[in-house]
């Protein structure tokens, strides 16, 4: 039977925290079959759904006792490099996607040249397709820039719309030896504040949870200030969460546990 947890932390750092010592005590090991490290071992959530209250708290990445003697999971100048990856549509050479190019330069390719006539069929108006802020035009192509959009609607057609999810993943996802592990951010304005719901189908706890709730928390306070909102808080949720076999001795050194007590747990 599949087991669902939930936990609610106050920051970014707490959410880490609580979530490294779950995983520790109730994530189920096995070994990975295919995809990215294929043949080591990881602990598992079945399902976790973490509520972030005040995602904005200072310091959004996590800081690790330093007489543990083992380095911080994010380096503090990570998000320089990140955050163009998530809020632009670069790419680099050799990549297959960036969160980036899918949320904020999504290819229309199911858009005729002249997508006027369009107008009738579809759901946004005309002049959103005129926007070159929301759909970008080059070279003959067009493509969406999902946060603008979102940003747009909010301020223009009112804040209760269920309509504004970025989405990243995509049907074709399915025949990429590494599909990207975020599928889609959910997006809800209540209470006068801006609120993110982001959804991985596998996610690396240790180094990945808290580079990419940062980055996200970062794009977050953005947007909210370019609505005109408050900044909100965070419901993130994963069906695979998980720390690799590699970090059970980091894991188990923050906990202030040795790695003999985890073996004799573990076959106890």
């Amino acid at each position: 039977m599949l087991n669902p947890l939930f936990i609610k932390a106050t920051s970014l750092s707490d959410a880490w925290f609580q979530a490294l010592y779950k995983c520790v005590e109730q994530g189920r090991a096995f070994e990975i079959s295919r995809g990215s490290f294929e043949g080591q071992k990881r602990l598992e959530f079945d399902f976790m759904t973490i509520h972030i209250t005040h995602p904005s708290s200072i310091p959004l990445l996590p800081k690790v006792n330093p007489a543990l003697g083992f380095p911080d999971p994010v380096e503090d100048d990570y998000l320089d490099d990140y955050l163009p990856y998530l809020m632009t549509g670069e790419e680099k050479e050799g990549e297959s996607y960036t969160y980036g190019q899918r949320i904020c330069k999504c290819e229309l390719s199911y858009l005729p040249s002249e997508y006027r006539e369009l107008s009738n069929i579809l759901i946004q108006e005309p002049d959103i397709w005129e926007n070159r802020d929301m759909v970008i035009q080059e070279a003959g192509e067009y493509f969406v820039n999902q946060m603008e959009m979102m940003i747009w609607t909010y301020k223009n057609k009112g804040h209760r719309n269920n309509q504004m999810i970025l989405q990243v993943g995509s049907p074709a996802d399915m025949v990429l030896q590494d599909p990207p592990c975020l599928r889609h951010i959910d997006t809800r304005i209540q209470d006068g504040k801006l609120h993110f719901f982001p959804y991985f189908r596998s996610w690396d706890l240790y180094g990945g949870f808290p580079a990419n709730l940062a980055a996200i928390e970062m794009m977050k306070q953005y947007c909210a200030e370019q609505i005109g909102v408050e900044n909100g808080e965070i419901i993130a949720s994963s069906k695979g969460l998980h720390i690799y076999d590699y970090v059970f001795e980091i894991a188990e050194a923050i906990r202030g546990r040795s790695m003999d007590e985890f073996r004799k747990e573990s076959v106890g």
